[in-house]
Parts: structure tokens; C-alpha cells; sequence
């Protein structure tokens, strides 16, 4: 996975960025500072005042994130967190945002359930119709890409020009991607929410999401909102992301890796009844570590996780592989479809286990 210059360069001032400021007999790694107030003089200084505005972990980790997204950027405690304040940052009484049918579904669900009382209207279309749908009308449009679950991957150059003759703004969903492997604001989003949750963090053991915008006057009402609603994240889970971003393009690496090996296995079993893998496309410096594979039913499925040595669970990113049956949410594939997530097993032994789990199965119907 060879990163481009520009993409090295921002990785580079991310790892190097308490280093290269360390004074003789500073502690190399990030200190954790649980602090949440904080001695005042008579003109306290604004960020350092009151934990629900900020604290030192936290801003070294959003300066992380900053050098990745090469823009502003804030952290809240999950991606939904993120999502919540992105939206009420930007949208007001009657307006109209454009999300995916089939993205995730509890982003639309805050829009629906949680906003439309303060009179947001949501419309939906499939993540394949969103370069076509009009978008007259419309204060947004978010996307993610790859989708989740269907993994169709969005033009974000192509979508961000007929945003901008419509007047809409463009919010790219990039948790499966993050900022390593592909740049939305680069390709001319406005917004960017990432759910650190996933890969970004990387070891299943936190809730963390960020925003980040080139608008600046945006992220100041985006600071305001989090300040005046408490969407902060604790420093420990800050501290812990923080920890996770040192190994993220290691981590991506292999885990890319161990999807792409897994594919041909996946592909040519007589198990699987279909197999969705993001399509190669300029704009993405890898596929991901993302598949779906259809089996016959649900037991088939099951039997594959256990088979195959993955965990069972909600989520991906992690160092584990795994899988989650997305029925189960409502989403709208088969019951024996698996969202697979590929952690950073040796590879030999992870397609060996695969390939041994994929033999135990019957063939799709």
C-alpha cells in the first residue's frame, strides 16, 4: 500500500507532531491528563478553563487528526457523536437533507427520528442513484464511501461539482476508508466525519468520531455546538485514539492485505451466493478491508465465523477479523449476509483457517 507524497507528508507531521516540539526531559509519548479544571489566572486563557471546552489530550489529538485531514478538526465521543454535531452545525427549521437508503442505517435515523421534530426533512436515495438524483432544494447531501453495507463506491469529485451547482453541501462519511487511503475534502467535500471508532483507533476498546472542514466559520459553530451540548469525548478514550493513530498505516497495511488474499478463496467457494468488494477507483489508494459475502442462511453464516476463527460482533475495523450478520440491524440484504472485517492476522494462517472453514460448508442454494 505505497502512500503518495502528499498523503507521507501528512503521516509524517501526524507522528512527528509532539516530537519535533519535545524540550530536554519531556516525556516522548502523549501525557494523559485527566484534569477537567484547571488553575485560573485573572485572564484565563480560553482552552484552559473548563473540561467540557477542551483539555491537553484531547487538543494533541485532534492536532493528530488535523495533520491527516490537512484541515480543522474536533473529536467527539462516537461516530454518531460526530454526526449529531455536524448536522446541528449546519442545518436549521426547513431544510432538507439527502442521505443514502442504503448507507448506515442509524445516521438516517437520527434525522428522522431525532431531527425531523425541529423541522428537518430527510430524503433518501441508493447510494448508486446519487450521481443522478436532482438535488434541487437540498441544504445537504451526506454520503459515505464505500457504502455500509453495500460497499458501492461514490465519485466524491463528480458528486461535490453537482453540490455545488445545487447549492448543497457535501458530507463524506470516510470511516472505512479513513484519511490514509482516501482524502474527501481533497476531492472537494466540504465536510468530513470519520467514526474513530473503527480503524482509526483500531483496537475495539473506545468510542471516538471527528469532523473536519476547511470552512472555518462552520467549525466555529461546530466548537460552539459542542461546547453548549457536552459532546466532548473523556481524555482517557482521546489518549487511547491517540495511542491507536501511531500504528494506523501499519494496521491498514495488513489488514488491506488479508482482504485482498481472502477474495479468490471467498470468490470460488460454492458457499458464498454472492461477494460485494469495493470497485478499484482513482480516488482510493486501496479496496479496503471490507467484504460482503452472501451465505445460504443465517446458521451458514454463523457456522463460517466459527469455522473461520472470526469473532461474531457489530463494528470492524479491529485487529480481530470479523463478521456481523447486518440483518439483524434491519439493513436490507439477506439474512445469511456477513459484513467481513479483516484484522491483522498473519495472512498465511488466516486464508489456511478460510479456506478449511469455506470446505466445511454446503454450497449455496
Amino acid at each position: 500500500m505505497p502512500l503518495p507524497d502528499p498523503i507521507q507528508a501528512r503521516l509524517l507531521a501526524m507522528l512527528h507532531n509532539r516530537t519535533d516540539t519535545l524540550q530536554a526531559g519531556d516525556p516522548v509519548p502523549e501525557p494523559l491528563v485527566l484534569s477537567s479544571a484547571f488553575s485560573l489566572p485573572q485572564t484565563p486563557a480560553p482552552n484552559r478553563t473548563y473540561a467540557r471546552f477542551t483539555n491537553p489530550t484531547i487538543e494533541a489529538t485532534e492536532a493528530r487528526l488535523s495533520a491527516l485531514e490537512a484541515a480543522p478538526c474536533l473529536l467527539f465521543p462516537s461516530g454518531m457523536g460526530a454526526y449529531s454535531a455536524a448536522l446541528m452545525a449546519l442545518l436549521k427549521a426547513g431544510d432538507t437533507v439527502l442521505m443514502l437508503s442504503d448507507g448506515y442505517y442509524a445516521a438516517r435515523n437520527l434525522v428522522s427520528d431525532i431531527m425531523a421534530p425541529f423541522g428537518l426533512t430527510l430524503r433518501s436515495c441508493p447510494a448508486a442513484e446519487v450521481l443522478t438524483t436532482d438535488l434541487t432544494g437540498l441544504a445537504a447531501v451526506v454520503v459515505e464511501t464505500p457504502s455500509n453495507p453495500g460497499l458501492d463506491v461514490i465519485d466524491i469529485a463528480a458528486l461535490s461539482a453537482r453540490c455545488r451547482a445545487a447549492g448543497a453541501t457535501l458530507l463524506v462519511d470516510n470511516t472505512v476508508c479513513t484519511p490514509l487511503l482516501q482524502q474527501p475534502l481533497d476531492l472537494g467535500a466540504d465536510i468530513v466525519i470519520v467514526s474513530d471508532t473503527k480503524a482509526m483507533a483500531g483496537h475495539t476498546d473506545l468510542l471516538m468520531g471527528h469532523v473536519a472542514s476547511r470552512d472555518t466559520a462552520y467549525m466555529e459553530r461546530l466548537l460552539s455546538v459542542r461546547n453548549l451540548t457536552g459532546n466532548i469525548p473523556a481524555p482517557h478514550e482521546a489518549w487511547l485514539l491517540l495511542r491507536g493513530l501511531e500504528t494506523v498505516e501499519l494496521r491498514l497495511e495488513r489488514m488491506c492485505a488479508n482482504a485482498r488474499a481472502a477474495l479468490p478463496l471467498l470468490k470460488a467457494s460454492p458457499a458464498v451466493q454472492d461477494l460485494l468488494y469495493p470497485t478499484p477507483h482513482p480516488q482510493a489508494l486501496d479496496t479496503g478491508f471490507l467484504i460482503g459475502a452472501c451465505f445460504a442462511d443465517a446458521a451458514t453464516a454463523d457456522q463460517f465465523l466459527k469455522d473461520a476463527g472470526f469473532a461474531a460482533m457489530t463494528s470492524f475495523g479491529g485487529l480481530h477479523s470479523s463478521g456481523d450478520r447486518r440483518a439483524r440491524w434491519g439493513d436490507a440484504v439477506p439474512e445469511g449476509f456477513l459484513r467481513l472485517s479483516f484484522g491483522i492476522e498473519p495472512t498465511q494462517a488466516l486464508t489456511e483457517n478460510l479456506t478449511k472453514a469455506l470446505k466445511n460448508l454446503p454450497a449455496a442454494g
